[in-house]
């Protein structure tokens, strides 16, 4: 029994020493992001091993283009649409995810997430789209590295250059150059609407461009860009 109580102490000494070493590695990234553009992310890999199990020669289209060279009304569509009180909150946005929890009971299944900007860069930085506690721990693990190394538009624009917005089309200046064949510092408010609320479910869109309730999104989006504070 000593043996083997010793034995349970040292697996968990090491399991412990692994979970501080794997956050470690997290804040060594976050803290090179701080100035440098990332060159993939976990969520990048996942859909570009996906996309060449299919056909072996796919290529993901990512092209970093520093915030300034955002368009602003992308920037108010963003916001409006995923995290209105971005600037305001620290990682977590505690309303939305209680709106989100009360929506999703009413309904009977998860149709919200309440998941804010920050929270949705951790995710595509490092994590799977797998769901279960152990990747929602770690998600507030990141959040909260992201928001204490990271100012929010340096957050902000991580998000805009890494976020899905297609087929194997990650980040503003590969969406707008595929869909409307112009920079992303070119979208007009419409054309940035239209991305924002692609952006739940871009794959899909992308396919069903004239998708029920897609352009009454796009309107509600709209009405809402100019009440959005920018960082």
């Amino acid at each position: 029994m000593h043996y083997v109580g010793r034995w349970l102490l040292w697996t968990l000494a090491l399991v412990a020493a692994a979970l501080a070493l794997l956050q470690v590695w997290y804040a060594a990234h976050i803290w090179w992001w701080r100035d440098h553009p990332p060159r993939e992310t976990a969520f990048m890999a996942v859909r570009l091993e996906e996309g060449r199990a299919k056909r072996p020669d796919a290529r993901l289209a990512y092209t970093w283009v520093p915030y300034e060279r955002i368009s602003v009304e992308l920037k108010r569509a963003m916001i409006a649409a995923e995290d209105a009180r971005f600037v305001e909150h620290e990682g977590f946005d505690w309303d939305g995810i209680q709106q989100a929890l009360d929506k999703n009971a009413r309904r009977g299944r998860i149709v919200a997430g309440g998941s804010t900007i920050t929270q949705q860069l951790a995710k595509n930085l490092f994590l799977s789209s797998q769901r279960s506690y152990w990747r929602k721990t770690e998600e507030a693990l990141i959040t909260l590295m992201l928001e204490s190394m990271l100012d929010k538009r340096r957050i902000f624009e991580l998000y805009l250059n890494v976020i899905e917005l297609g087929d194997g089309v990650f980040g503003c200046e590969a969406a707008a150059r595929r869909y409307f064949g112009v920079g992303a510092g070119s979208l007009t408010a419409e054309q940035a609407a239209r991305l924002a609320a692609m952006a739940p479910n871009p794959r899909f869109y992308e396919k069903h461009p004239g998708a029920r309730g897609l352009a009454r999104k796009i309107s509600i989006i709209l009405a809402r860009m100019p009440a959005a504070e920018l960082p």
